[in-house]
């Protein structure tokens, strides 16, 4: 399919120009016109965007994009990424917040579809968007199965605080790094909280807070969106597309 027509469409259901990021989102560099295979992942890490080429893929679609905050030299390890793009004619995609808080192919809506939880509302504000969701157990659930949901569907959490009560009722979920939440998330009526990243900072809160932490690790948590979207895209448009796997232990 044309690459313009897929970009035109990303950024209408993603609403890429609509929500404020750390830098500009959506086709960052642009490559061939044509798009006869789609690469999905987490990071435009030089692996990533090696593997993806080594697939055939003609655009490369991430959550973490190569654009954060202001203007960066292109040189160095950064400068030959941006040139082994540009040579190889690949289109990059990003999609940062924006697929964090979809309500369908989101981070946090597939950790929810996942762990079987239902999503009744957001919180933890960046520039106005609630970047987390609230939710509640579609069904009773304990904190230990949610955990052994959490490995099944996901991965080994890289971390359990286990401090919370053991049957769940409210449910925090952010993706990638959000372990300053926590106070928000109890202020909320949370007994426990799924995020990514560990922060030292944290590293008592929830003992003292009395309550439950999952850090699934912030390369697992995200995941998931851009698998979820890759789905998408291959159903709606018959493109082949491809998960390219580069875990970060973090």
């Amino acid at each position: 399919m044309l690459r313009d027509d897929l970009v035109r469409y990303l950024d209408e259901v993603l609403q890429i120009h609509s929500i404020v990021d750390y830098g500009p989102q959506g086709l960052q560099v642009e490559g061939r016109p044509r798009v006869g295979r789609l690469a999905v992942g987490v990071d435009a890490s030089l692996a990533t965007i090696t593997e993806a080429l080594a697939r055939g893929a003609d655009m490369l679609l991430v959550h973490h994009g190569i654009f954060w905050g202001g203007p960066q030299r292109l040189v160095g390890a950064y400068g030959r990424k941006v040139r082994r793009l540009i040579k190889e004619d690949i289109n990059l995609y990003a999609a940062h917040l924006a697929l964090d808080v979809h309500p369908q192919w989101g981070n946090n809506a597939e950790l929810c579809r996942l762990l079987g939880l239902e999503i009744q509302g957001g919180y933890n504000a960046f520039q106005g968007l609630k970047v987390g969701v609230i939710a509640a157990p579609v069904a009773p659930i304990m904190f230990a199965e949610l955990v052994r949901r959490f490995e099944k569907h996901i991965a080994a959490p890289l971390q359990i605080d286990a401090f919370g009560p053991a049957a769940l009722r409210r449910v925090a979920v952010c993706s990638g790094d959000a372990a300053r939440s926590l106070d928000e998330a109890q202020a909320l009526g949370c007994d426990t909280l799924i995020t990514g990243e560990r922060d030292y900072t944290m590293a008592h809160a929830g003992r003292e807070m009395g309550m439950n932490v999952l850090y699934g690790g912030h390369y697992a948590t995200e995941t998931l969106g851009v698998q979820a979207l890759g789905r998408h895209l291959a159903e709606r448009f018959d493109l082949p597309w491809v998960f390219v796997d580069v875990p970060v232990n973090q």
